[in-house]
């Protein structure tokens, strides 16, 4: 635990933000920004004993993010997967919706093709994800990425460009297939 409330309550309010932020663009949704920033902070408050200095406040606060944004998407997915092989629930919405598409950031008119790219966005592989969200919305160096992934610069240039590649590809063929359908 924090032993100096202060320190924490400074944490919180310079890094709340980017945690918000950060899981809001990997889970597309408010309540579920929401719910990981909440979370992240609890980690925050009860392993500061464990942070080794070896990194920045933001660096660590970053990993945590990534970390619970990635393991709420398993868990939503086992929970889907878990359903289709037969647990009935009052509210099967619950485990068939995938994600609501909520990011104040995109203005209505957008918000269908943003939904597109998101969807595209969200079929890279972990890694590739989340070197192309740090870099593109985040804004992020290669070098601020590869300490916050622990890997190295080239790994990280390897893995936007490999994003890149990808999103292209399939955004190519999203939209071509979009355009025809209006």
């Amino acid at each position: 635990m924090i032993q100096n409330q202060s320190h924490f309550e400074k944490l919180y309010h310079e890094y709340k933000t980017l945690v918000y932020n950060v899981a809001l663009n990997y889970l597309q949704n408010i309540e579920d920004a929401e719910e990981i920033t909440q979370d992240v902070f609890v980690k925050v408050y009860h392993s500061h004993q464990n942070f080794n200095q070896k990194s920045s406040y933001k660096t660590w606060i970053y990993r945590i993010t990534i970390n619970h944004c990635l393991d709420y998407i398993k868990q939503k997915n086992s929970q889907k997967r878990f359903f289709i092989f037969g647990k009935k629930s009052q509210n099967e919405q619950e485990y068939l919706n995938t994600s609501t598409f909520e990011h104040p950031g995109i203005q209505l008119e957008k918000k269908e093709e943003a939904e597109i790219l998101f969807s595209v966005i969200n079929t890279l592989t972990e890694n590739q994800k989340t070197a192309f969200l740090l870099s593109k919305l985040d804004g992020l160096s290669n070098p601020e990425i590869a300490e916050i992934m622990q890997l190295s610069i080239s790994s990280v240039e390897s893995l936007v460009f490999r994003a890149k590649a990808t999103l292209q590809e399939r955004l190519a063929e999203k939209f071509t297939h979009y355009r025809k359908k209006k």
